[in-house]
């Protein structure tokens, strides 16, 4: 059956791709930045021709797309994502490094990504394929060139790693492990893996600022502060930006000193931590979805238990991420969950405090403009025609954003 429905959605979307012209016509429409009662948004080609009240946009050559009922957002773009990834409590994180061929994990990427962009996620920033090399290469132009359906992808293909803070980790000092990142260390090993991972692909440099140190898994900074600063440096002067994996108050001062534009999870940050990230005007990605799913993987019955300890310090360190004025980025972690089911991570953001505004406008305008996306996240005339219309309005229910009845992605509709 759902070998079917795939059949049906790609051939749907040739069909629909050879109309070039609609007049969407929603109730509303949120433009990235506000909500608009009464607009409408008309698609040539892959990009938006014109957007407005009704009375101010032309119909005529265009197929007139009635969304009763619907708001019609820009297409969400998921900031923290592993396509290569799929939940842990299926397959443990080790297992699927050490034990799962690429060739299956590509096999499963494949149809990640077509649930991801089914979802309304028509952009994803995928942060390391965790083992499977530079397959995100590939994934990427396989979606590229329309073999497979998926959502525009950034990629950072390996990611890099201090050398023994990573994983998987073996039992004895005597074995080595393959790991789950690019392990590089000093001056010109970091100069020269930088520069290979960019050459190979990636659109952004990772780096784990911090990590579970030997077999007690105590999270500790890895990097020197110099080290990121080398490797920020090389990177941006290829024009990408480094991310940092940073749980740790140390982990996060170092990367956000060092020049990372984001930080991705920052569980243990502090209210001076958060004024320092508002200072340099580094992101957090939160990846509140992740945490949650975690804590039920290891027995937590969730809605019939009190919260653990780890989602109330979350909830703790979110709010003062807030407080301090911090640019929040929406990015789940998925893969740790499943893909398709991204939007827990934004009705995770509103569980946790932030206003629908914001988290829509997370999804959206500021994910493009913190990943540096110009020709999206808006609804606007000259961006990609990348939309999707969910059923109700987000801003008085939230939840609206897991009832997607259209995506449209570079012009093309993937769902009806």
């Amino acid at each position: 059956m759902n070998y079917l429905l795939l059949c049906f959605g790609l051939w749907f979307a040739t069909a629909a791709n050879a109309q070039t012209t609609y007049l969407l016509k929603p109730d509303r429409v949120f433009d990235g930045e506000m909500m608009h009662d009464g607009w409408v948004v008309r698609v040539n080609g892959d990009k938006i021709d014109a957007v407005g009240p009704a009375a101010n946009v032309s119909a005529t050559g265009a197929e007139v797309v009635e969304l009763a009922g619907q708001t019609l957002m820009p297409g969400l773009i998921e900031g923290h994502s592993h396509l290569f990834l799929h939940p842990y409590n299926e397959t443990p994180w080790d297992d699927q490094v050490l034990r799962e061929a690429r060739s299956l994990r590509t096999a499963r990427a494949t149809n990640h990504a077509r649930k991801t962009l089914l979802a309304g996620f028509t952009t994803v920033r995928d942060l390391g394929t965790e083992g499977a090399e530079y397959d995100d290469v590939g994934l990427k132009q396989a979606i590229n060139q329309g073999i497979i359906p998926g959502p525009h992808m950034v990629i950072v293909t390996k990611a890099l790693i201090a050398t023994g803070s990573y994983g998987p980790k073996s039992p004895s000092p005597d074995s080595q492990f393959p790991q789950g990142a690019e392990e590089a260390d000093g001056h010109d090993a970091l100069i020269r893996a930088v520069r290979s991972q960019i050459g190979k692909g990636a659109d952004a440099i990772k780096i784990y600022a911090d990590y579970r140190w030997g077999l007690m898994a105590e999270a500790r900074p890895t990097f020197t502060l110099d080290e990121i600063k080398l490797i920020v440096e090389v990177a941006k002067s290829s024009g990408r930006a480094v991310v940092a994996h940073a749980s740790t108050a140390e982990g996060m001062r170092r990367a956000i000193l060092g020049g990372c534009e984001t930080i991705e999870h920052g569980d243990a940050g502090t209210p001076e931590i958060f004024a320092l990230m508002k200072q340099h005007g580094t992101a957090l990605c939160p990846t509140l979805a992740a945490g949650d799913a975690v804590s039920q993987y290891r027995g937590w019955k969730k809605g019939q238990e009190p919260e653990p300890n780890r989602i109330r310090e979350k909830r703790v360190t979110f709010k003062q991420a807030l407080d301090a004025g911090v640019t929040i980025c929406a990015g789940g972690d998925v893969g740790v969950f499943s893909h398709g089911d991204n939007a827990r991570e934004l009705l995770m953001m509103v569980d946790y405090g932030m206003k629908p505004l914001a988290v829509l406008r997370a999804a959206t305008s500021i994910n493009a403009d913190v990943f540096h996306l110009a020709d999206r996240g808006r609804v606007k005339a000259g961006l990609l025609a990348d939309l999707v219309g969910v059923q109700g309005n987000p801003l008085t229910d939230i939840g609206a954003l897991r009832q997607v009845q259209l995506v449209i992605k570079g012009g093309t509709r993937y769902k009806p």
